[in-house]
């Protein structure tokens, strides 16, 4: 077993070490227009149902969007996409459709408005079931409602946000330790 050698860090930069899941492109809709938001700080609430928690910045574009429509589309981007995805959370979509600059193909949702994004692996229809915790916190809390997912390869090269503009891609996949997994006790 290794041993550290540890020193004092900046509370405020502890991201960089439990940043959640994949970076995630979410498309949302309102009345006449669509835009896309690159974001990292999400989470899985439940199982059954499916639910997500997502902070959104109130300042982001995208915030009374998904507020007003009740819905939105969570995109999962390979690493192929990773430029698009870094460029498109560095713009606004008050200023212009990221459809558009992008080159990115908004295919129609089954149980949503919110457009998916055709090159993305994955992509997870989703309403709004909470509103309660988005005026104190910003956090959305959406209900899955409807999967659409490539089938292959099964386990995809994803983006993940360090913080202070650093990325890593998502490694190897282990099955080393999975006959010490104890699905009972979930």
């Amino acid at each position: 077993m290794k041993r550290y050698v540890k020193k004092d860090f900046p509370v405020s930069n502890v991201r960089r070490f439990i940043e959640p899941g994949p970076i995630v492109l979410v498309s949302s809709a309102w009345k006449d227009e669509i835009n896309i938001m690159t974001m990292g700080w999400h989470m899985i609430m439940e199982f059954q149902p499916s639910l997500i928690g997502c902070y959104i910045w109130t300042a982001n574009h995208s915030f009374n969007m998904i507020r007003k429509s009740k819905e939105c589309v969570i995109n999962i981007p390979t690493v192929d996409l990773a430029n698009t995805v870094v460029r498109i959370g560095n713009c606004s979509g008050r200023d212009l459709n990221k459809f558009e600059e992008f080159k990115l193909t908004p295919l129609a949702g089954e149980k949503v408005s919110a457009p998916l994004i055709k090159e993305c692996y994955a992509n997870f229809e989703c309403k709004l079931v909470d509103s309660s915790l988005i005026n104190k916190y910003s956090l959305f809390i959406l209900e899955v409602v409807k999967a659409h997912v490539a089938t292959s390869p099964k386990f995809p090269e994803t983006i993940h946000y360090r913080g202070d503009g650093l990325f890593m891609i998502a490694g190897p996949t282990v099955k080393t330790y999975r006959k010490l997994f104890k699905p009972e006790y979930l």
